[in-house]
């Protein structure tokens, strides 16, 4: 896995107003987790670019006033209008113990469904695993190409080497939906069946009430003698 290098500066003081100047300077408020004691500092928000807005994950080389160390980006909180970052933290991590990360999925392969007219539907972005950090993937790649109509990859079906899937196994990771046009057809299909059956069985039941009014009548013209 790549290593993205960040720059941060400690802070003298916290709160929400200290805040706000940080991120107004184009700064973005941190902490660093998993040490003795938390580090509070502050990064440029132009260093996040490539930690954040990618496709791959990364461990993060943190440089703090000269202080060193390797970390993950743990969780990052984004402006719910402007989606710009507004705090990230991190988590201090070491080759002899095992962390949880959300690595990114890629759907690769070509599934049947799809060659037949269906869509591949994405269901999830990320996977949660619990690894060392030397097992770490950058990104991890699903296998669709035996994906047929009503068919889903899940979290079960994924087998890595020296990986550990944290979401449930029944949850889907991609799936083949059936378009639209074939919806609709399957439907009205659906719908003529009921009304072929009753229409078939319609000229079977003219003969048999035929038959039962001859079968009346000499009982009729035996009354009469």
């Amino acid at each position: 896995m790549k290593t993205i290098e960040i720059i941060g500066y400690k802070r003298a003081n916290l709160g929400k107003n200290d805040s706000q100047k940080v991120r107004q300077e184009g700064n973005v408020p941190c902490v660093l987790y998993g040490g003795d004691t938390q580090v509070h500092f502050y990064s440029p928000v132009i260093l996040f670019r490539d930690l954040v807005y990618t496709n791959e994950a990364h461990f993060v080389h943190l440089n703090i006033e000269g202080e060193e160390c390797r970390a993950i980006m743990q969780e990052v909180q984004f402006h719910p209008v402007s989606e710009i970052i507004l705090h990230v933290d991190f988590l201090r991590i070491s080759e002899d113990r095992k962390i949880k990360m959300e690595i990114p999925v890629r759907l690769v392969g070509l599934s049947p469904g799809v060659a037949k007219g269906g869509t591949l539907v994405r269901k999830r972005a990320t996977l949660k695993v619990f690894a060392f950090a030397k097992d770490m993937p950058d990104h991890i790649d699903v296998d669709c190409s035996a994906l047929d109509f009503h068919h889903a990859v899940k979290v079960a079906d994924m087998k890595m080497p020296n990986l550990e899937f944290i979401d449930p196994p029944a949850a889907a990771i991609a799936n083949v939906e059936v378009p639209r046009a074939a919806k609709l057809a399957e439907e009205s299909a659906a719908a003529a069946a009921p009304a072929a059956g009753a229409a078939a069985a319609t000229p079977a039941a003219a003969p048999a009430a035929a038959d039962a009014k001859k079968a009346e009548a000499p009982k009729k013209d035996e009354k009469k003698k």
